[in-house]
């Protein structure tokens, strides 16, 4: 017998809470597909353009191995782990790493072993990726007419010699699916193709927003820290107006029961990952915003001014998880005054996974870029009566001084 349908006011019933989604192609959020040219073509121009921009960029080449799979399926191999039934294999080199296994990896997989680069180039010929780069290699032209569905953002047409101009059912193709004409460059052109990529990377550069933290308990204080006035409001508000001045939107995060009790002009994020401290703000605001870097500050540093978040901002590299500064007290990296960029965010979680809540600790095993502060004393924590005692004064006598 078939249980009745639940009414549910016309719409469509959602098995699973809807929570917005990374930008992610097959491999990564900034990738490109060569697409067009024999396979030997799109690897050197791929080599090429990882030398040209290496100094600069984390650049990793997705393709396939026609040699190694023809001969594994010969069975011309030496004995090697895939003999033993071992499923999966890692190799030091010394000079790199590497990974051999035997399973197929998922495309959830993929994206997290990619996420340590800040570009995929893509062989268009084994595999799709989110945008495309069309070259125009006349053996590869009946080859590229049949996989015009993979052409679904065409950033780039490389011309050649032999094709000086885009074939009209190309064209045809970008019309007919609402795309603009893309630019076009000569292939032979390595440098301008080169400066085409890194200009696209400029643009791509994720937007900066910030993040208060106001959700501690404030027990070694006493009374709620981001409701002290240093500077003639509650220092949650002095934060959020610092950060406005260098971010393009500003939350204060919060545990569940302060929701009924802030007065606040700023909007907030509530926690999500409970229990967590700082790291499950910082979770709840990528799970919010997850396309985003987050600029976080905590509510305890009432010597932080506008020249020492500049100052990070102008240093910030979104090649790494994170930028973040030396702690005067014991040069570890501060995790609270920090920006953290998109890629940190599946790290923070497998950091997490694996018992670790602290996210010090994965700024400390992880690719981040670290400051010194310009001004030591802008980092100093108030979290005992005494301190707060002292960071009054010092900030009486540089009121004085103004």
């Amino acid at each position: 017998m078939d249980t009745p349908a639940r009414s549910n006011g016309g719409l469509p019933h959602k098995k699973h809470t809807d929570i917005p989604r990374a930008e992610y192609g097959a491999f990564h959020r900034s990738e490109w597909a060569f697409i067009g040219a024999p396979c030997d073509t799109i690897r050197k121009l791929a080599t090429d353009l990882c030398s040209a921009l290496s100094h600069k960029y984390q650049i990793a080449y997705a393709d396939a191995d026609h040699q190694s799979a023809a001969k594994e399926s010969g069975q011309d191999i030496p004995l090697t782990f895939q003999d033993s039934g071992t499923t999966m294999e890692y190799t030091d080199k010394i000079l790199f790493h590497r990974f051999d296994y035997r399973s197929k990896a998922s495309a959830v997989a993929l994206r997290y072993f990619f996420s340590d680069q800040d570009l995929v180039l893509v062989n268009g010929n084994h595999f799709s990726a989110k945008r495309q780069i069309v070259i125009l290699d006349p053996r590869k032209e009946a080859s590229l007419q049949k996989k015009t569905d993979r052409l679904n953002t065409v950033d780039l047409i490389l011309l050649t010699e032999e094709a000086p101009t885009p074939y009209p059912f190309l064209v045809d193709h970008l019309s007919a699916t609402g795309q603009p004409m893309p630019p076009t460059l000569m292939l032979s052109d390595l440098p301008a193709i080169a400066d085409w990529i890194d200009g696209a990377m400029a643009k791509r550069t994720p937007p900066l927003y910030g993040l208060v933290l106001a959700g501690g308990k404030s027990t070694r204080m006493g009374h709620d820290k981001s409701l002290i006035d240093y500077h003639g409001m509650p220092q949650r508000d002095y934060a959020a107006k610092l950060l406005g001045q260098v971010c393009e939107k500003v939350f204060i995060s919060l545990r569940h029961d302060q929701e009924d009790t802030i007065e606040s002009q700023t909007p907030c994020i509530t926690d999500s990952f409970l229990h967590l401290g700082p790291l499950g703000a910082l979770l709840s605001a990528f799970r919010e915003h997850p396309n985003v870097a987050w600029l976080v500050i905590a509510c305890d540093l009432p010597l932080l001014d506008y020249a020492t978040i500049q100052y990070l901002v102008n240093q910030r590299c979104t090649s790494a998880i994170a930028t973040a500064f030396n702690s005067p007290v014991n040069q570890l990296p501060e995790p609270l005054v920090a920006i953290w960029e998109p890629q940190s965010y599946p790290v923070l979680l497998q950091f997490l996974a694996q018992g670790y809540s602290c996210p010090r600790k994965t700024l400390i095993n992880s690719r981040v870029h670290l400051l010194d502060p310009p001004e030591a004393k802008a980092l100093l924590n108030v979290n005992f009566p005494a301190e707060l005692e002292e960071a009054q004064s010092i900030i009486e006598k540089q009121l004085s001084k103004e």
